[in-house]
């Protein structure tokens, strides 16, 4: 493995902060759950953990996506002669992931209608739901720029 790709694979800059969105979205679908469940309300707490849910496999795709473009990307950029490049397993492109990243929208939405159907809960709730990746993104945002400040 070439000193570039190795670089690659051992850090991203960034990486705490989509670590932290991604267990922030999950927690900020639990409280709204929860919140909903004491306010008596199991429908929209379903409703609420389901779209959570689908948020968090969303960003999760979105960044597996992300992740394979740039992995790919450094893998070329390498010389012809680096393992990558003579190893035509490791110059397959992560098929999956590309796909869960062009339709991860419609898997989502068709998450969303199972979730809807049979469940039956509030289709409002699961759109509330979805809005916890929004409120975990803005929330690791200003964490960033609190602690960059001090």
């Amino acid at each position: 493995m070439t000193t570039q790709s190795h670089h690659f694979e051992d850090r991203i800059e960034g990486e705490h902060v989509l670590r932290r969105i991604s267990w922030l979205v999950l927690a900020f679908g639990v409280i709204a759950a929860l919140l909903a469940l004491a306010m008596r309300r199991p429908d929209w707490a379903k409703g609420l953990a389901g779209g959570a849910a689908l948020g968090w496999l969303n960003f999760r795709w979105l960044s597996r996506g992300v992740r394979a473009i740039l992995k790919r990307a450094a893998e070329m950029a390498t010389p012809a002669d680096s393992a990558a490049a003579t190893d035509p397993e490791r110059r397959s492109a992560p098929v999956a992931a590309y796909l869960a990243l062009v339709f991860r929208y419609g898997l989502v939405a068709l998450g969303a209608y199972v979730i809807f159907a049979y469940l039956h809960v509030p289709l409002i709730s699961i759109g509330v739901g979805l809005c916890a990746l929004v409120a975990a993104v803005l929330a690791a945002s200003a964490w960033e720029v609190v602690k960059s400040g001090s």
